[in-house]
């Protein structure tokens, strides 16, 4: 009886990259890994998977606004005022969204990628103290291939990559982090069409690959362990010109719109 074929994975490895210095607004995210990788005795490997935490590369994209320069309107004021939350940074969510989702104690928008998340993934933590707030990445798809391209021209290899955020996720406490920029990577294994171990047909599994691979990386990175990248190693990946945009769910098919 036909059966899916399995992903032969041996041993699955997620080694953070250290010593990645403090990113600017110009710096090339491929070359502070690849560098920081050297001083450590370390490198790339053909199959690796490289995971990047978004701020970085918001960062060296100049995606980084000081808050003292930003004007909150007075929906953001409002909002602020009943949520304790600052102004600016409501503001900043506020400009950075395509749709306001819900606005009851926490500001949960669409942005202009279709991503839903809290403050439109606008960020303040592991920046500069509270003095500036970080924007997700205009193209997040876009920076990925850039960084994929890069990569190729430093090493010779092909490596995908991912840039993962942390997310909240409805009826669940905690945060996960998920894909917001993929390249080089198909970044969902579609079972539609094959047969499981029983010789059932099925008809509507999709496993999210880029996001479980962003997880791994989360566990490595951390919260707060300075570990803005990771490496995966020994997941036999399929190769693609991969797109974040792929995960994001259409408003047709999405029963909570």
């Amino acid at each position: 009886m036909p059966s899916p074929s399995p992903i032969p994975i041996g041993e699955l490895r997620a080694i953070p990259v250290l010593g990645i210095r403090d990113v600017f607004a110009g710096d090339s995210v491929a070359g502070l890994v690849v560098d920081a990788l050297a001083l450590g005795g370390l490198r790339f490997h053909a199959g690796d998977i490289l995971v990047v935490k978004h701020k970085i590369v918001s960062k060296a994209e100049g995606r980084a606004v000081k808050l003292a320069s930003v004007k909150p309107s007075a929906a953001a004021r409002n909002f602020a005022r009943k949520n304790a939350a600052d102004p600016r940074v409501v503001e900043l969510a506020l400009r950075e969204a395509r749709r306001v989702v819900r606005k009851r104690h926490i500001l949960i928008t669409e942005t202009q990628h279709g991503l839903v998340c809290a403050n439109s993934g606008v960020d303040v933590s592991n920046v500069d103290g509270g003095a500036s707030a970080v924007l997700l990445p205009a193209d997040p798809d876009r920076s990925a291939a850039q960084i994929h391209r890069k990569l190729k021209q430093r090493t010779g290899l092909h490596i995908p990559v991912i840039i993962a955020d942390s997310f909240g996720r409805p009826w669940r406490e905690g945060l996960c982090d998920v894909a917001i920029g993929v390249a080089g990577i198909k970044p969902i294994h579609d079972y539609r069409g094959k047969r499981d171990a029983y010789g059932y047909t099925m008809h509507s599994t999709e496993e999210a690959v880029a996001d479980e691979l962003a997880c791994v990386a989360g566990l490595v990175c951390g919260k707060n362990a300075r570990v803005p990248a990771c490496i995966i190693r020994g997941y036999p990946y399929r190769r693609g010109p991969g797109s974040a945009r792929r995960m994001v769910r259409p408003a047709e098919k999405d029963l909570f719109r």
